[in-house]
């Protein structure tokens, strides 16, 4: 569903949130989200969406059930999926992506299933024109981290993603950033 932002601000509470959560299934930003209607225009929804972001990713919980929202990826079928099937995936989204290697294939779901091992929650990372090798070298750069710092990468990463897809709900409305 694409919304305008007037359309957006006159939703209901729930449907509100409802539709928030398809752009970040932590509960408690969507609601402080919703509670923040009505906007004057996308970027004001976007700051104030950094904002609460920046708030509620205090508490871990939160954090944890945004990454919950993620698929995860732990085997090389769904990865072959996911990085040679561009006609259910925006062409952008998968940019030299498509004729990812076995190998890096396979390196990227032992990757992501060592990830998981380790911190408790799967590899979250903005893949928006990222090919397979870019996202592995990103996982193994993160693997070595300690949790607390990998925690707030993957809040940080989260938060970009959220941003997008609160563009494309809106329709991709023009934002000044």
């Amino acid at each position: 569903m694409s919304l305008t932002l007037a359309q957006f601000n006159d939703l209901s509470q729930e449907v509100a949130i409802a539709q928030l959560l398809t752009c970040c299934t932590s509960k408690s930003w969507a609601y402080k989200l919703a509670d923040a209607r009505p906007f004057a225009d996308v970027d004001a929804l976007l700051a104030s969406s950094d904002a609460i972001w920046n708030k509620v990713q205090n508490d871990e919980a939160n954090l944890l059930e945004a990454f919950d929202g993620h698929p995860q990826i732990g085997n090389v079928a769904s990865l072959k999926e996911k990085y040679r099937n561009t006609q259910s995936s925006a062409a952008h989204e998968q940019s030299g992506a498509n004729d990812a290697a076995d190998e890096v294939l396979e390196a990227l779901a032992k990757g992501n299933r060592d990830y998981l091992d380790k911190f408790g929650f799967i590899f979250i990372v903005f893949a928006t024109g990222k090919s397979a090798q870019q996202m592995l070298d990103l996982l193994l750069a993160r693997l070595p981290n300690d949790r607390a710092t990998e925690l707030a990468n993957a809040a940080a990463e989260q938060n970009k993603i959220t941003r997008l897809r609160l563009t494309k709900l809106l329709g991709n409305a023009e934002t000044s950033k």
